[in-house]
């Protein structure tokens, strides 16, 4: 799949870093450091600017070892970028540790995942079919 980009940063295009990776690394694009307090949240700029093919969203993630070992995470994960936006990609990191965290610029901050979509259309009915499960949720099914 190619993905039209604008890279108005200045740093390098995105890129997968193993053959497996499903997602790309963003990084920050900060003229100045900006210091996340414990709870504090901030959208932080990439520079990065897509074309998606319709169809297509790009998903923005946490990484998953800023969020173990620093406590900061994508606030809204996964973010959806979809394929009619063409404004700069950011990023809503939230730091949820007891410790200031800094965002420099370059940093890998989160990660963009690709991904195919159904567009659905939706018929209202009167009842829906029986399951075993039926309306059970929200640990229903057990923890083992």
């Amino acid at each position: 799949m190619e993905i039209k980009l604008v890279n108005k940063s200045h740093h390098p295009l995105p890129q997968y870093e193993t053959q497996a990776s499903a997602g790309v690394d963003l990084r920050a694009f900060v003229p100045n450091p900006i210091v996340l307090k414990p709870m504090e949240r901030a959208l932080i700029p990439t520079g990065l600017y897509l074309e998606l093919p319709i169809g297509v969203e790009a998903q923005v993630r946490s990484r998953s070892g800023l969020a173990l070992k620093k406590g900061v995470s994508v606030l809204n994960a996964p973010g959806t970028v979809d394929a009619d936006y063409r404004g700069e990609v950011g990023v809503i990191l939230i730091n949820l540790s007891q410790e200031d965290f800094t965002i420099n610029d370059g940093d890998r901050i989160a990660q963009l995942v690709l991904a195919r979509h159904e567009r659905a259309t939706f018929e209202l009915v009167e009842t829906l079919s029986e399951t075993q499960r039926g309306a059970g949720g929200f640990g229903s099914t057990g923890i083992q």
